[in-house]
């Protein structure tokens, strides 16, 4: 799906394995990788987050839309990773949810935001108890809603997605009306975050209406173009 192609490798590739048998230590290892695409991903989007097309410039640096951007894991890995090289050849074949463009995305923008409403939030002086509370339970539940509706995508299931991520929108509306709210502007800092988190959450809502738009396209495709 554009730069954030849903069918990058999900289809088939658990019956394509084979006998690829991991121990938890290689497990471990592989979503340790994961965890830092999306650090890497949040640390693109901080560099690129004025400009106006950040969205697809992020997943450029990523790699994303090119026949290998899952290869693009190693630009801030360690020398000693090529010790390991011979037991772990087939890394590069596994796909997992991990791996999903827009599971990646959805990950470092949330996190972007749970860390820096965290760090204003814990003073209580700075926000209202109530406010800090009902905005972490928003981002966190339209967290979990977007993951939900990837997990359709990841799958197949392009009406699910649809419907899930417009859940997500529906939370991620509610976090807006959280930070417009009068409670919230009448605090410098609470505003002070507002300005730099407004962008983010415009960029979640792009990013699922992109996938919304082509969820759709499928799901209007002739069943006789597919075979």
């Amino acid at each position: 799906m554009s730069n954030f192609d849903s069918d990058s490798g999900s289809e088939g590739e658990w019956e394509d394995r084979g006998e690829l048998a991991w121990n938890e230590f290689d497990w471990e290892r592989y979503l340790r990788e994961q965890d830092e695409a999306i650090t890497r991903y949040l640390r693109f989007y901080e560099t690129c987050k004025n400009s106006p097309d950040r969205i697809d410039a992020v997943a450029e640096k990523m790699g994303w839309g090119q026949d290998d951007w899952a290869d693009d894991d190693a630009s801030d890995s360690d020398d000693a990773a090529e010790d390991d090289e011979d037991n772990f050849d087939e890394k590069e074949d596994v796909y997992t949810l991990h791996k999903n463009p827009i599971f990646i995305s959805t990950k470092a923008i949330y996190l972007g935001l749970q860390r820096s409403w965290q760090a204003v939030a814990s003073e209580p002086a700075r926000v209202p108890q109530p406010l800090a509370v009902a905005l972490l339970g928003s981002i966190h539940r339209g967290e979990e809603v977007a993951v939900q509706a990837i997990h359709a995508l990841d799958f197949g299931d392009y009406a699910m997605a649809v419907s899930l991520f417009k859940r997500a929108l529906s939370e991620l509306n509610a976090s807006l009306a959280l930070v417009n709210g009068d409670a919230a502007l009448r605090y410098r800092h609470v505003a002070g975050w507002r300005e730099d988190a407004l962008p983010r959450i415009f960029d979640l809502r792009e990013i699922w209406l992109r996938v919304i738009a082509e969820c759709r396209e499928e799901l209007e495709r002739p069943i006789d173009e597919e075979e």
